[in-house]
Order: structure tokens, then sequence, then C-alpha cells
């Protein structure tokens, strides 16, 4: 990987967060398993190494997001339902085409109790990426409900009541209480600059495998929004509001590097079609 592309990392990747993104963003589509080694190789442009994601692997196995398979050069890994339903409804934010509808309701659910301190912040970290924010330690809220909900409160087999409610009141001094828009907005502005330094860092003629690495941290860097920014409808963002340049520059860029990144990903799969 070149300096330019180096120094213009968006973020660190880890080998678990890469292995989310790499199964989202490219195998998902093509039968959502990999071997092993082919694993490795896709990682390599990132600069992880093949002990961190075996390591991964072995996590994401335990958590229930992968499960093993045999292909034909060897060991491999599947993605369980689980990993699918969280892969699709990410990809469904990620390539968001504009703005949805906002019916001028907000679904509150209310969760039960949950006295297990892991348990606790799982449900918390979970309900953040549906894009709730809580309002107190059992009452949250979001602009529209969540298709993921039952299925995050079935598996922590949390109880809770959900309802969709119209404020008494301006709907912006409930946004301004339950998110932190200042901090969302500096965010989207960091990322812009980040993602022009590191797209402006690729040369037409780069490799392929260069191309993935710049691409990948490209879309990883983008997925983290799914943790910040609820997409709240534009009605009660402040003007000017960040987000919907940021994701403009997101989708251009992501279309136009496509081919060769997906290429390389053809390119380390190919030996693993298992025979008709």
């Amino acid at each position: 990987m070149s300096g330019p592309l180096l120094t213009a990392k968006l973020v660190f990747v880890n080998a678990r967060a890469a292995l989310f993104d790499l199964y989202g963003d490219h195998l998902r589509s093509r039968g959502g398993r990999a071997s092993v080694a082919a694993l490795v190789r896709l990682l390599a442009p990132l600069e992880i190494a093949a002990p961190a994601v075996r390591t991964a692997i072995s996590r994401m196995v335990r958590q229930g997001w992968l499960a093993p398979l045999r292909l034909p050069p060897g060991p491999g890994y599947a993605v369980t339902p689980k990993c699918v339903r969280r892969l699709d409804e990410a990809a469904l934010r990620i390539y968001r085409a504009g703005a949805i509808p906002w019916s001028g309701k907000w679904h509150v659910v209310v969760v039960e109790q949950v006295r297990e301190r892991p348990k606790r912040e799982r449900l918390r970290a979970d309900l953040a990426f549906l894009g709730y924010a809580p309002l107190s330690e059992t009452t949250w809220i979001g602009p529209r409900p969540s298709p993921e909900l039952s299925t995050l409160l079935g598996a922590e087999q949390v109880r809770a009541d959900r309802f969709d409610a119209a404020l008494d009141g301006d709907p912006r001094d409930l946004v301004a209480r339950a998110w932190d828009l200042a901090s969302i907005a500096g965010a989207y502005d960091r990322w812009l600059s980040q993602a022009a330094a590191l797209v402006g860092g690729l040369a037409d003629d780069d490799p392929d495998d260069q191309i993935f690495a710049a691409r990948s941290l490209l879309v990883h860097g983008w997925r983290n929004f799914l943790f910040r920014d609820p997409g709240l409808p534009p009605e009660l963002l402040p003007p000017g509001w960040p987000g919907e340049k940021a994701r403009t520059y997101f989708e251009q860029e992501a279309a136009r590097l496509l081919p060769a990144a997906a290429a390389f990903v053809d390119r380390n799969l190919a030996d693993q079609q298992e025979n008709p």
C-alpha cells in the first residue's frame, strides 16, 4: 500500500470490523462464504495479518455471526441467518437512496430493566445501531420502527412495550435532547475531509488491490455513521446539514471504485467454487 493511502486512513480497522465490512460489501452477494485462505488474502491489503484474521473469525463464530463449512480450497466460513439480517439492514442504510419519509410520529420502546451489565451494554449498543436514542435507561425513541427490533429483543430475551407517539411540542427540542447533532455534524465534516484525502491519494493506474483497500476504508468509515446517525427526517435537521453532502460523495466514489475492487475480490475467490 502506498504512502499517501497509508497516511490518509480514515480510521484504524481491526480484523473483526474488516470481516464484517468484507462480508457485507462483497461476500454477501457472492454466496456469503469464503475460505480462510481467501479471507486472509482479501484482508492483506488492509495490513491485517493472518493470525488476527483467524482470531477474529473464531470470535465471530462464538458470537453467532459465522458458521464453519468446507470449501474446495479447505476450511471456510459462511454468514449465519443472524449475520445476514444484520448485513442486509446495514446495506439498506449505507446505500439508502434519498431521505426516508417521516410520519410525524416517534417510535417509542420501553424495555424492561436489565440487571446483567454485559447484556445491558449489548442492548444499548444494538438499539443505537438501529437508530434509537435513550430518553432514560429504559425508554428509547427512533424516527421510525426498525424491522430488526423484534429479532434483537427476541435474541436478548428482553420484553418491551412498543408504540408510535406524536409529540406535544416542538420535535426539534426532543431531537436536541436525544442526539448530539453538533457532534454528528462535526464527524461528517471530518470524514468528508479524510475521505477526499484518501481517494485523492489514488492514481488512475493503481493496482486493484490498492483500490480495494481504499474503497474498504471508505466504506468502513462511512459504515461507522450507522452507530451515530439515526437517519432523522430532513425537517428536523439544522440548515446545511453536512450528512447529505457526505452521502453524495460516498455514493459517487464507492460506485466509481467498485469495479476494480470487485475484480480483486473475484480473483481471490476463484479457487473456492464448488463443483456442480
